[in-house]
């Protein structure tokens, strides 16, 4: 489930409410601790209810929820599909993006279960998600809790890493798609790098906005953007015979870690998951049947499944890291595509730049002077662009980008961090009949573990023998 991010969950994945503000949809636990104005009902009662204590004013509705889901689910990430399935075959893709993504959803699934729970034994309304973990450990066995600083510093620091790199799959996605079509409308030959390059200059000045309104407009004509290449893309999708007897059921093996790397990226989206969760006036109705979890992820799997079944039966063995980068060159329509859609990325990035800057600010703003922290962020937002860019035109082709990024942060905090949560906290007695969700957990840990080494290893070789 990856990219575009809306402005209310990144403002409740970052912002925390002063003792002034009368919300109480999302804030930590160290805010909730330090107000004293419970009521008598929440102190006495045995039974403690989030969503009594959440804001049932400004809080989201269960279809504004789902909305915001769906529109973190399906942006660039659904683009990448087609080059999974190539890295799979037909029918392993088809099947294994059925399976992963059900995957994807238990994990969400116990992530937000878990954090609930949590929430009802501690008596507050919302954890975030390096919360959910800390809390974790800290109430669970005697010889994990001082490990629980250290599980919310990893998730932190994980989330931040996800966001910075998924930055630097933007950059490389926007370069590219101008790459192709100046090079080819103008007869220029300037190197991949080059626009890349000069991708960063917009990048500079959308990565200074910290106010979220600003980044609104930018947000809204970007899912604008996204709908008509949407549109286009399926055009071009059908506009000739679809051929299926040249493409392999089950691709080489060497390349099935490619696949799980890439797919996890497309699909992974657990930075959005507790905001939207803490956002929400009933949260009991974010799991569930149908439920906003199920309803989001049936609706992203089956729109996975088939655009990346559908590209790769058109465009084969050559289809890029975006599909809309296999678009025909030249023509006006296909040029349009790869326009609109690398403006849109650039439009989106703001809110991606955002959230990790804030999670960091957070983390670091009491070092400095308070008069100097304008000038502080002005720098330290400029100097993580830079090196972002220092790393797209190290690395300017986008396929095993996107593979390393998904094989490395995604496969920890979306499928073992959430595994790792629930065993804890069910421990010892908790873990059902012979203890199977133990062992579920052990599987899926597992799994996250094979797939971070051999995505990893697979990207970094493939990357390796592209510049030899």
């Amino acid at each position: 489930m990856r990219n575009g991010v809306s402005p209310q969950m990144a403002d409740s994945t970052t912002s925390i409410p002063t003792s002034k503000e009368k919300s109480t949809s999302v804030f930590t636990l160290n805010d909730f601790n330090s107000r004293t104005n419970l009521t008598e009902k929440a102190q006495l009662s045995g039974d403690y209810l989030p969503s009594e204590h959440r804001d049932q004013v400004k809080g989201q509705s269960t279809g504004g929820a789902l909305a915001h889901m769906l529109k973190s689910s399906l942006g660039t990430g659904i683009l990448a599909m087609p080059m999974a399935f190539s890295n799979g075959g037909l029918l392993f893709g088809m099947v294994a993006t059925l399976i992963v993504g059900f995957l994807c959803t238990h994990c969400v699934k116990i992530l937000v279960e878990t954090s609930q729970d949590v929430c009802k034994e501690l008596r507050v309304p919302a954890l975030t998600f390096a919360e959910t973990a800390e809390k974790v450990f800290e109430i669970g066995p005697k010889r994990l809790r001082s490990w629980s600083n250290f599980a919310k510093q990893f998730v932190d620091g994980g989330l931040m890493a996800t966001y910075f790199a998924a930055a630097c799959v933007y950059i490389v996605f926007i370069g590219t798609s101008f790459h192709d079509v100046i090079n080819y409308d103008t007869g220029l030959e300037w190197n991949k790098r080059i626009y890349i390059a000069l991708t960063l200059i917009p990048c500079l000045f959308i990565g200074q906005i910290r106010t979220l309104k600003l980044l609104v407009p930018f947000s809204a004509m970007a899912n604008v953007f996204i709908v008509v290449t949407f549109g286009i893309v399926l055009y071009y999708l059908f506009n000739e015979p679809l051929v299926f007897s040249d493409k392999p059921l089950i691709a080489q093996a060497t390349k099935i870690p490619l696949y799980f790397a890439t797919v996890i990226f497309a699909m992974e989206g657990i930075g959005a998951v507790m905001p939207v969760e803490n956002s929400m006036k009933k949260p009991q109705q974010f799991l569930g049947c149908p439920g906003v979890l199920n309803t989001a992820m049936i609706v992203v799997v089956s729109l996975y499944a088939t655009i990346g079944f559908l590209g790769y039966v058109r465009y084969g063995d050559k289809v890029e890291g975006s599909i809309t980068l296999n678009l025909k060159e030249g023509e006006a329509l296909a040029d349009t595509a790869k326009i609109l859609m690398a403006i849109a990325i650039l439009f989106t990035y703001g809110l991606q730049f955002y959230i990790p800057n804030e999670i960091l600010w957070r983390k670091i703003s009491h070092k400095f002077n308070e008069k100097n922290h304008n000038m502080a962020q002005i720098l330290l937002r400029t100097g993580i662009i830079l090196i972002s860019g220092g790393v797209s035109i190290a690395i300017p082709e986008l396929g095993p980008f996107i593979s390393l990024v998904g094989a490395i942060f995604f496969s920890l905090l979306g499928i073992f961090v959430p595994s790792v949560c629930e065993t804890i906290y069910l421990w010892p007695d908790r873990l059902g009949w012979c203890k199977w969700k133990m062992y579920k957990n052990i599987f899926l840990g597992v799994f996250s573990i094979c797939a971070l080494i051999a995505g990893s290893v697979a990207s970094i070789k493939e990357i390796i023998e592209m510049y030899q």
